[in-house]
């Protein structure tokens, strides 16, 4: 079964149960919000978030100083956000939203489900696009491997504390549950965007845990024969301005 709901292209990748701050200054967007906050109150105030295959969040500034449209920013030659956009996402519910007097929006989201991308509109002033919820399995040995994954991600947690000349705040507690490790794992690791998708997409949970147990043996490694890496670089992560 398919669903209609706007589209929020960002250079980043949300995951399930993972919180997202967003500015909201574009007039796209700030259109998008206002057109969630005028529906009921009783009503889910629901977007899809994509990842940005080909582009920009922010579109570049017009000669005519319009408003951008629903395109805009997007990298695509022949017009087509389908070839701009990964086409897994998730489903983000707004938890608060403040409108600040020029107009903007201060968001809070939470990361719901996943979905898959069928087809884009671009007849609005934003992009509203036609998705398939995705369901998730656990997979098979999702419990045995969510326990390495766990170790691999406190190893991998203290060798980029020493890389960045930090020190880490106490032990924290691990979700148990193994899809929530997987996804929480995924938002805290300093991996590129492309891998961050690709971990967003896996098939099944087990999946997920099998590919993060073996970028963080590898990352970890790395970390460990490059102690002077600059922080700027093992520390930069994808920001979102709108």
């Amino acid at each position: 079964m398919t669903e209609r709901l706007p589209l929020f292209p960002l250079n980043t990748v949300l995951y399930p149960g993972l919180v997202l701050p967003l500015h909201v200054f574009e007039e796209r967007y700030r259109r998008l919000v206002a057109d969630l906050l005028t529906q009921p109150e009783d009503q889910p105030r629901r977007f899809g978030v994509l990842a940005i295959k080909d582009g920009r969040e922010v579109a570049p500034v017009r000669e005519n100083h319009g408003p951008a449209g629903p395109l805009d920013g997007l990298g695509t030659v022949t017009g087509d956000p389908l070839e701009a956009l990964y086409h897994v996402g998730c489903v983000a519910d707004v938890a608060s939203a403040q409108e600040q007097p020029d107009g903007q929006y201060e968001l809070l989201v939470t990361g719901t489900t996943r979905f898959r991308l069928r087809s884009v509109d671009v007849d609005g002033p934003y992009l509203v696009g036609e998705i398939e919820p995705m369901d998730e399995e656990p997979g098979e040995g999702a419990g045995a491997l969510a326990a390495g994954v766990e170790r691999a991600f406190r190893a991998y947690q203290k060798r980029l504390a020493g890389a960045r000349e930090a020190s880490l705040a106490g032990e924290q507690d691990l979700p148990t549950d193994p899809q929530v490790l997987s996804y929480l794992v995924a938002a805290a690791s300093v991996l590129p965007s492309p891998v961050k998708q690709e971990l967003l997409a896996c098939a099944d949970t087990a999946q997920r845990l099998t590919t993060e147990l073996e970028l963080l043996r590898r990352e970890t490694a790395l970390l460990a024969w490059l102690p002077s890496l600059p922080a700027a670089d093992l520390t930069r992560q994808a920001f979102s301005p709108n």
